[in-house]
């Protein structure tokens, strides 16, 4: 059974999963429906004709958490690490339907030892050109699955007002000695690109 996670938890994932080694991290979002303007349109002043292209990325960072160089920011335009270790399965231009919008594979065993710690964010492509925001999405959310057995360990609703917010840190894996854990991060920010995030570990 799925581990649900609040805002700030920070859970073992290896130890706490003997022989773990390969994850499936999950992402998913729905967009707004608010039927062409109305209340909700007025409440968030957004562009409710486009589709919202939400973009899932992993920023792999070593140590102090800083980013070694761009290789290391796996994302539509980049789905493979160098190393093999982190696999992107593609984008999602809308977000409509059930299920992971953008799935992400990490082999933990494949993990170079100078990076420490996995970061996964999610940005909504061209969001001051389409005046989007996160306040426009809901049923936003991380999970972490064993793809061995299809066996769902984590899961964490990032249920918080993110109104007006370009950009989430959804959560990270990092070392903790010898073992890997999960961190709920939920922060919201108000970068307007991936390429801006990125700086802000640079």
């Amino acid at each position: 059974m799925a581990i649900n996670l609040q805002k700030g938890q920070r859970i073992d994932l290896t130890k706490s999963n003997p022989g773990l080694s390969r994850v499936m991290i999950g992402l998913g979002w729905d967009p707004v429906q608010n039927g062409g303007g109305g209340f909700l349109g007025a409440l968030f002043g957004g562009n409710s004709g486009a589709n919202i292209d939400c973009d899932a990325s992993v920023i792999m960072l070593g140590e102090n958490d800083k980013l070694r160089n761009n290789k290391d920011v796996i994302y539509f335009g980049n789905l493979k690490s160098t190393d093999g270790s982190v696999q992107h399965s593609g984008d999602n231009l809308t977000g409509d339907g059930d299920g992971d919008d953008e799935q992400i594979m990490v082999d933990l065993s494949r993990v170079p030892s100078n990076i420490q710690k996995l970061v996964f964010v999610v940005n909504i492509y061209d969001c001051l050109k389409r005046k989007q925001h996160f306040g426009m999405i809901r049923n936003a959310y991380i999970r972490v699955v064993n793809p061995a057995n299809n066996q769902v360990l984590l899961h964490y609703n990032l249920s918080e007002d993110y109104n007006g917010k370009t950009s989430l840190v959804a959560g990270e894996i990092y070392r903790n000695g010898t073992e890997w854990k999960f961190g709920a991060v939920g922060t919201g920010t108000n970068a307007a690109s991936l390429s801006e995030i990125v700086r802000s570990f640079s």
